[in-house]
């Protein structure tokens, strides 16, 4: 596997132990208030929401950080793109300052999407962490207030592939989640639709042991936006603790739904590494881990080669059974993720324009074999091609 280029990274794997999530409680909202708040009556015409299985629905758009293909990744800037090409959703991975506040980024190490190295004033912040398995040399959130935060700039995390992004380099803030829900609040007022919002929990094994735990605070966000209480969210996480947490502290709303996110691999979840316990992802994948998973979760995200894999060759081969499995267990099955340039294409969809390339005719028609199998949204990187491959 290729760790630096894959789409939603071997260190989205793993997060805390429930009991954790409670600490530092007394600074926030309490959660009840999340399940005292009010939601839409009838939510039926919102996206997403409907039984599980395709069934002829339209399958959900999920905006990939924003429209992380053109614009920086986790910027007001990606979200605009996303809904404005047609993104049913937009998705901020959450991470936690040292002061508590919850900011998209993708993961805690900041290097790679901010231009922290060049600002003088931090280089002794610089500094060597493992996180999730994950051993970098450089810039942490955690490490900064959000004061300090908002003196960075966004920068594109991988602009040999995506030049066009990083003209927009050095732009834009490191942005909290609850100036997300606003902005999403408001572009669905000024555009007349709903759009959902399906953040990520990331890291929170390793937010709880540096005493920066995410859930209450997340729950109070949620709790404290009149369009998060009405409008779809779906709440995403490799790890399982969580998420039984988050289940018994929401309950089962009509616009809310939890998303188990699995990796196609032998390894175990963070919080289950962390705990001594055996589990896998391999196993969580079969029929019986699958009707697990539905006990506490809506969805299963898996990677897309684990409902299509690759032949040797790098072209698709025979879908297998998994979204099947899934639907028979009660889920809804939302892969990830979907990106337009070559290198990330299976070798059946791919130009001859080299790694680097766009290749949108291509991506579209990928996407579409994907569709075909029943699955009920996808993430993608460019939500206008994921409305083109939907027709």
């Amino acid at each position: 596997m290729n760790t630096l280029y894959l789409p939603k990274r071997l260190s989205r794997r793993g997060f805390i132990h429930a009991a954790a999530a409670a600490a530092g409680a007394s600074l926030l909202l309490p959660a009840s208030q999340v399940l005292a708040a009010p939601v839409a009556g009838d939510l039926s015409g919102l996206p997403g929401v409907g039984p599980v299985g395709a069934g002829g629905k339209t399958p959900l758009v999920f905006g990939h950080r924003g429209a992380s293909a053109l614009r920086p990744e986790h910027t007001l800037a990606a979200y605009a793109k996303a809904i404005a090409d047609g993104a049913d959703y937009v998705e901020p991975d959450l991470v936690s300052t040292k002061d508590g506040v919850l900011v998209a980024r993708h993961e805690a190490f900041l290097s790679e999407t901010t231009d922290v190295a060049s600002h003088p004033e931090f280089a002794g912040r610089k500094t060597r962490k493992t996180i999730d398995g994950e051993t970098h040399e450089g810039w942490f959130v955690d490490d900064f207030t959000l004061t300090e935060l908002k003196t960075l700039r966004a920068v594109e995390r991988i602009p040999q592939f995506r030049p066009g992004s990083a003209q927009y380099n050095g732009m834009f803030q490191v942005v909290t989640f609850e100036e997300i829900i606003d902005f999403v609040a408001a572009e669905s007022a000024a555009r007349g639709r709903i759009v959902g919002i399906v953040p990520e929990l990331k890291h929170s094994t390793y937010f709880a042991s540096v005493g920066l735990p995410l859930e209450e605070r997340f729950l109070s966000i949620l709790a404290a936006h009149d369009y998060t209480r009405r409008n779809p969210v779906e709440i995403q996480s490799f790890e399982i603790a969580n998420l039984k947490y988050l289940r018994g502290k929401l309950g089962r709303r009509a616009n809310l739904r939890l998303m188990q996110l699995v990796i196609g691999e032998n390894v175990r979840p963070m919080d289950v590494a962390a705990a001594g316990g055996a589990l896998t992802f391999a196993q969580m994948l079969t029929p019986a881990g699958l009707r697990d998973i539905a006990q506490y979760a809506d969805v299963v995200a898996p990677p897309t080669r684990a409902i299509i894999p690759l032949k040797k060759d790098g072209t698709l081969a025979e879908p297998g059974s998994l979204v099947e499995d899934a639907h028979k267990a009660g889920l809804r099955v939302e892969p990830w993720t979907f990106r337009p340039e070559n290198k990330f294409l299976a070798a059946d969809f791919r130009s001859n324009a080299g790694d680097f390339a766009r290749h949108e005719a291509g991506s579209i028609a990928e996407m579409k074999r994907y569709i075909a199998t029943g699955i009920d949204g996808f993430f993608t990187d460019d939500p206008a091609l994921g409305r083109a491959a939907l027709g």
